[in-house]
This record gives C-alpha cells, sequence and structure tokens, in this order.
C-alpha cells in the first residue's frame, strides 16, 4: 500500500529563489500546454497528445528567446507539471462517461501566479535522501528537514509544497506492508454530530474539540487589520500572512486531533461502521461553518486508510438508512423526530433511547450487515422490514477492508 509523509522543510534565501523559479516554470507549462489543448478544442481540431506537447512546450521551448528561462530549473518538474494536466484531463473525462466515482471534476483551469500555495512533484531521477539528514533537490540544493519520524521505506516520489503563509513541506509517497494489528473481539457503530463530534455504539461520547471556533476571535481581529491595510500595499501582504498562520494552527491542531482519535478507535476495533454522510450538502446550509469545523470528511478518509493499513474491517452505512427512526432494541421503525429531540421513547417496546446513541447502534447492525452480504447470504433482514427484523448477529467478515484503492495518510506525528 502507498503513504504519504509530510516533512517541514526550512530552505535558505537561495534555496527558495530556486524553488520560486520551478514553482514558475512548471506553472508556465501547464498554462501552456492546457493553452494549445484548448484553442485545438475550438478549432474542431483532435486532442492534443503529451508528446507533441512535450516537444513543443518543453524541449523546443528552452531554445526560444521568450522561454530560455525554462533551462534554469530540473526538466523532471517541467515533464511531471505535464504529466499533472494529463491525469487532470483523464480525471474530467472519466467523470463525463461514469467510470469515475464520486462527484464530476471540471475541466483543468488556468494556475495563476498569484495563487497562494504552489508545488511541484519529483521522481526519483530529481531527489535524493542524504547521510546528513538533508534532501537534495535537482537545481534547488540540499534542504534542511525536520524529520518528525522515519520513512519506512525509500520514497518513489517527491512533492515540495509552499502553503499560504510561507512555510515548506516535502511530502514522500512510500510503498509499505501493512502493519497487521492483533484482532480485537469488539466492534463499532460511529455517528458523527456537532454537539459531539462522535457516540460509538458502546455508549462512549468524543466530545467535539471546535477549534475553529474556540480561535474565531483571534481571527475576527487579525482580518479587521487586513481591511483597514491598502489594498496592494506590503502591510496588507503581511497582515494576509498573520491571518493564514492562525488557519493553519487551527487545521493543524484539528488534523493532528483526528489522527489520534481514529488511531485509537481502530486499534480498539474489529470492525469500524460509519454512516455516508452528505457532507457538501450540509455545508451549504445554516450550520455550514460547524460542519467545515468537524471536518468529519477527513475524520472517515483516515478510519479508511488506517483500517486497509492494520488489517481492520470498515464500511460505509448508506446516508438514506434511518438510523435516528429505528429502535436499536427491537427494530420498530417509530419515524422521522426534528433535530431538538435528543431523547425518545419507542411506541413498541418503550425503551427509552438517547437518539445519539441509538443511531451508532443501529450504524452497528446495518453495518455488519453489508459486510456479511458481501460474503454470504444476509443473516438479517433488512432494516425496511420494520419490527420484523430476525435476531440473528451477523458473522464478523475477515480481517481487512472491502475496499480496494490505495489509501495515503499525511504522516505528522500522532498517527
Amino acid at each position: 500500500m502507498q503513504l504519504r509523509y509530510n516533512y517541514r522543510a526550512y530552505p535558505d534565501a537561495i534555496q527558495r529563489g530556486a524553488l520560486a523559479r520551478a514553482f514558475g516554470c512548471a506553472r508556465v507549462v501547464w498554462n501552456d500546454c492546457l493553452r494549445d489543448r484548448k484553442e485545438a478544442h475550438a478549432a474542431g481540431l483532435p486532442y492534443v497528445k503529451s508528446a507533441q506537447l512535450s516537444r513543443l512546450r518543453i524541449t523546443q521551448a528552452k531554445h526560444t528567446e521568450e522561454r530560455a528561462w525554462l533551462a534554469d530549473v530540473s526538466a523532471v518538474v517541467l515533464q511531471q507539471s505535464l504529466r499533472d494536466l494529463d491525469t487532470a484531463y483523464k480525471n474530467f473525462f472519466d467523470g463525463l462517461q461514469g467510470k469515475r466515482q464520486g462527484r464530476k471534476t471540471g475541466p483543468p483551469r488556468y494556475k495563476s501566479k498569484k495563487d497562494t500555495r504552489q508545488s511541484i512533484r519529483l521522481n526519483t531521477n530529481a531527489f535524493s535522501l542524504q547521510d546528513n539528514g538533508t534532501v537534495y533537490v535537482a537545481k534547488v540544493g540540499n534542504l534542511k528537514v525536520t524529520w518528525s519520524r522515519r520513512l519506512p521505506a525509500a520514497p518513489t516520489s517527491l512533492t515540495v509544497t509552499k502553503d499560504s503563509c510561507g512555510r515548506y513541506f516535502l511530502s514522500f509517497v512510500v510503498d509499505t506492508d501493512p502493519d497487521i494489528l492483533p484482532e480485537r473481539e469488539a466492534d463499532a457503530g460511529l455517528d458523527l454530530g456537532l454537539s459531539a463530534f462522535a457516540v460509538l455504539s458502546d455508549g462512549r461520547k468524543i466530545d467535539s474539540p471546535r477549534f475553529l471556533r474556540r480561535a474565531e476571535k483571534k481571527l475576527k481581529r487579525l482580518q479587521r487589520e487586513v481591511s483597514r491595510k491598502a489594498k496592494g500595499s506590503k502591510n496588507r501582504a503581511k497582515a494576509r500572512i498573520k491571518v493564514a498562520r492562525q488557519h493553519a494552527k487551527v487545521a493543524g491542531r484539528r488534523r493532528d486531533w483526528h489522527h489520534k482519535v481514529s488511531t485509537q478507535i481502530i486499534r480498539d476495533n474489529h470492525a469500524v461502521y460509519v454512516e455516508d454522510l452528505a457532507v457538501s450538502g450540509l455545508g451549504r446550509t445554516r450550520l455550514a461553518k460547524s460542519v467545515h469545523d468537524a471536518g468529519w470528511s477527513a475524520f472517515v478518509g483516515m478510519l479508511e486508510y488506517k483500517a486497509v493499513k492494520h488489517g481492520r474491517t470498515f464500511a460505509k452505512v448508506n446516508r438514506a438508512f434511518p438510523s435516528s427512526q429505528v429502535c436499536s432494541a427491537c427494530g420498530f421503525r417509530d419515524g422521522p423526530k426534528p433535530l431538538h429531540v435528543r431523547e425518545w421513547t419507542c411506541g413498541e417496546c418503550g425503551t427509552v433511547h438517547d437518539r445519539d446513541h441509538n443511531a451508532a447502534r443501529n450504524v452497528l447492525f446495518e453495518g455488519r450487515r453489508i459486510v456479511a452480504a458481501g460474503r454470504a447470504e444476509t443473516l438479517n433482514a433488512s432494516w425496511s422490514a420494520g419490527k420484523t427484523r430476525t435476531k440473528v448477529p451477523a458473522q464478523r467478515s475477515e480481517a481487512g477492508s472491502p475496499r480496494t484503492g490505495q489509501p495515503t495518510q499525511a504522516g505528522i506525528p500522532g498517527l
């Protein structure tokens, strides 16, 4: 499986200039090749092949006066930029043809030099790890790196990134074997929410840290300072960086907390089941700020790849499943309830339920049914059968995940 590890880099002034040239050249190659394909499409001409673009916009362009500075950076950077454009077009075409799951992606767009985030990609021909702990990048030099953890294997690719607040990061992709954890007897269903970040099927509640809400007061003050500076001035740029740094702190705290909580859940349970929430839709409601502050999508993604990494079972329950309407004791469907109703009594068996705990238990039962149905005949009747659900526990699936994709991880401490 492939994992991604991020490390903070500290280039000196000369190296920062070299990286800025590499970012700019990669952006120019992307824009030139994209322009050629757009013009060919508008003129009704065939799709321009990558080999033709590589010869015209990289090899020959270096010998022209207008693009002679392309020779100042590694050719690998330029070729990878063209490959990234090919990947963007492939994702776009696959989305149109229904070959790609999830939301359809739009066509590639031009990149601006005003973008606050810049990056380049390199293969093993353009970088190497040095014995003194630095990382050599072609035509940039040896970059000083803070190694927060050891790489488990030799990296296959490297992405150098400059974020919106001026920090540099090195992101290594590593091929490694799964780290199978000892088998556990417990399974867990998770109900994600806002009042409590998550409620587990065993009754445990994980409080929401609300990192953005806690930083709002300082963010408002910093944003007022930006609005008071003249547009285009250096003082405004400095104030913008202060806001970006504060947002980066919030995102870093949230990501670190997500890693710690998701790792603990994976270690404690053999199988983990969560509801497939429509986060993008909830992000357009009046709860948008709280939804984005919770970071459900990132958290579920961590659970998914860590389940693959550690030999656990992971499954998502369909978002149409009525987890809050069904009694987890008898299976009776008691109908929808408004959000302010946090406790309710089953009209069939009289059991008093905590709304979130009951939903987590139902997610656990449905997740077991889904996994069992993927291996053999379903042992439990469908929830649509209402209170006639057969009370036979679903069998545990074999260790591993039904997902066959390649997971990635952020590689920061706390995993």
